[in-house]
């Protein structure tokens, strides 16, 4: 069953250029959050232990106001292999209309080799707000305060 399908209640839409080789994500499943993206490559890459490279996908999004694309790491390539993205989740805004190319990394000891076409990421589209910020001289006081990192544990 193409899920995809399913999802046709709902009125968003975004276009996607897509100049891969490969086809158009779509949700794998009901419930999926993301839908996978491939490395747009034509030869292998090497990833060095604790290397990053950006790779392309061939893709471009318009990504509607009030929305961001969040480009995740495939839990599989995390788990398995210690590949991540360097800033996960990273951000596609709605003013952008390049390339989306993802800022790998290899957090293991090992060399992983990226293939054409593998899977590398997820894009999660994920609403957001647009604030006015307001500058002031102080803040109201809370029970926390300014205690940072590991001040609550």
């Amino acid at each position: 069953m193409n899920y995809i399908y399913w999802y046709n209640w709902l009125d968003m839409k975004v276009k996607i250029i897509n100049n891969s080789k490969y086809p158009t994500p779509k949700y794998q499943t009901a419930g999926a959050a993301g839908v996978d993206v491939h490395a747009n490559i034509d030869k292998e890459i090497e990833l060095k232990s604790l290397e990053r490279k950006l790779v392309p996908t061939g893709l471009s999004l318009a990504v509607p106001l009030g929305f961001e694309a969040q480009v995740r790491p495939r839990s599989g390539l995390a788990h398995k292999h210690g590949i991540s993205i360097v800033n996960s989740p990273g951000t596609v805004d709605s003013d952008y209309r390049g390339e989306i190319f993802i800022n790998l990394v290899n957090l293991s000891n090992e060399t992983f080799v990226i293939k054409p076409g593998e899977r590398i990421a997820q894009i999660v589209f994920a609403k957001h707000e647009i604030v006015q910020l307001q500058e002031v001289d102080n803040l109201e006081g809370t029970e926390r305060g300014s205690g940072g990192h590991g001040s609550t544990s």
